[in-house]
């Protein structure tokens, strides 16, 4: 029944449902997985990195992780030239924003206005809708640390704790049992770290398969993003037992 109402995105099945939007939602099911954290005192986000190849030169740059704005990151599970091309959409907006108002583009408003691309893909005949999801993680004056995740239709949601890419029903289930509302930004790590290596398909978590991420208050009071460096990384998943030291050092 669906063969003849999947080859648009502008028509509705008979149950009232957009196929090519759940095909999109369905690649993003193979990519790696990414978890976003809450916390009371910053957003923490995790990548996993798909090695395909021992051959494949590793990136210097981040390829979970990017930066929008001074104060809004976000982490990408998907096709990464899809990626590429909202994530620079967001990035003009913010500074649009900034130069008309002279102040940083409330987070909210940010997603919601990539979400209405994102939306408009799926509304006209021979488009396709982008096959990537977003964790938004970002703080403003307005409501703090805020954590959203968006998908391929255009929905958007605030979340505490939220994972996109592959297992990310199991990472949910595990997110759901183990986060709790007062959990501060190193607590976030750790549990982020935790799920990850449960739910990754790999067999033992390094640091040249992760990227950790995270946007805090710095004592000044700006917001601060920051990526976790390797060798820092490889620290972190020894000190919370994810990965054995023996391992990381042979």
């Amino acid at each position: 029944m669906s063969r003849r109402y999947d080859s648009r995105t502008t028509i509705f099945s008979p149950e009232g449902r957009l196929y090519q939007v759940e095909y999109a939602m369905e690649a993003i099911g193979n990519a790696g997985s990414a978890i976003g954290i809450l916390s009371k005192d910053g957003v923490v986000l995790v990548g996993e990195k798909k090695v395909t190849s021992k051959l494949l030169q590793t990136s210097t740059s981040t390829e979970k992780m990017y930066k929008i704005d001074d104060h809004v990151a976000v982490a990408v599970a998907g096709i990464m030239s899809d990626a590429n091309i909202l994530i620079n959409t967001a990035r003009i907006q913010a500074q649009r924003y900034t130069f008309a108002y002279q102040e940083p583009m409330p987070v909210e408003q940010l997603v919601q206005s990539l979400c209405d691309t994102k939306h408009g893909y799926t509304q006209f005949g021979g488009l396709r809708p982008f096959g990537v999801s977003f964790l938004f993680a970002g703080w403003d004056k307005n409501y703090g640390f805020q954590l959203y995740m968006s998908d391929p239709s255009g929905n958007y949601a605030g979340w505490k704790a939220a994972a996109i890419g592959a297992n990310n029903q199991a990472a949910q289930s595990m997110l759901k049992q183990d986060y709790r509302d007062e959990i501060t930004r190193e607590e976030a790590v750790q549990l982020a770290l935790k799920v990850l290596s449960k739910t990754m398909d790999s067999t033992s978590l390094t640091s040249e398969k992760l990227e950790l991420a995270e946007v805090f208050l710095s004592p000044s009071g700006n917001v601060k993003y920051q990526i976790c460096p390797p060798n820092a990384l490889s620290k972190l998943l020894v000190k919370f037992g994810v990965t054995q030291p023996a391992a990381e050092t042979s």
